[in-house]
């Protein structure tokens, strides 16, 4: 909790890059995505991956997929611990072996600021590669207050087409992130948080912008190849 609380003093909220300020993203040219993938029955062992894509076209630039061991036990509000510094050292060696592919942006499948203490993955692993990062979650955390209840449903369900969105406003009065429709096919919503030097508007904006499925290519590309790799 400490650790967490002195990294979350470094936490950005605002957009801090040109090409966040453009309606179109001009100058945004290279899009990361992270996952982790575990082996089944085998909790040590975990599959790294990290893709670059270009932008807007969202073809894959670069990907690095390997086996890390995962020391740090699983404990709910803590994953970060356990997956963060494996995706760290991928974006390094990726500096360091091809740094014309660095991304100007990380997309992460966990939250940001939607998280019981408001650093989730999504702000750790900004902090520490000092990246612009947005949470990406596919499931809603339960965290100030929230909880999907009807109500919550009922608002999902008015969201009709791809992009439409809505807060997510907790008991605090806090809005913690939002809500997206990332696909016309898809129903089921995103839950889009700040992870680290960017906004929640051009956070949702450019999550919707990277959809070709519901989930955002970049972290669907790191997924599938994670996959991948362990099958093989």
């Amino acid at each position: 909790r400490r650790e967490q609380a002195r990294l979350r003093a470094s936490v950005v909220q605002e957009d801090t890059e040109e090409w966040q300020k453009d309606p179109q993203f001009s100058g945004l040219q290279r899009v990361g995505g992270v996952d982790l993938s575990y082996s089944k029955g085998d909790e040590s062992r975990a599959c790294a991956s990290l893709v670059v894509l270009s932008y807007p076209d969202l073809e894959v630039l670069y990907q690095d997929c390997r086996m890390v061991p995962v020391t740090a036990p699983y404990v709910a509000g803590f994953l970060a611990f356990r997956e963060v510094p494996v995706l760290v050292e991928a974006v390094q060696r990726l500096q360091q072996e091809e740094p014309q592919l660095q991304p100007q942006v990380l997309l992460v499948d966990g939250n940001g600021l939607l998280h019981p203490r408001g650093f989730g993955t999504a702000c750790h692993l900004g902090v520490l590669t000092d990246l612009p990062c947005i949470g990406v979650a596919k499931n809603l955390l339960h965290v100030d207050g929230l909880v999907r209840d009807e109500l919550h449903r009922e608002q999902v369900r008015s969201l009709q087409r791809s992009g439409e969105a809505f807060p997510l406003t907790g008991t605090s009065g806090k809005v913690l992130g939002m809500v997206l429709r990332s696909h016309n096919n898809s129903s089921r919503p995103l839950y889009v948080s700040v992870g680290h030097r960017v906004s929640l508007g051009t956070a949702v904006r450019l999550v919707r912008a990277c959809c070709r499925f519901r989930v955002p290519e970049p972290i669907r590309q790191a997924d599938i190849r994670s996959r991948e790799y362990l099958r093989k």
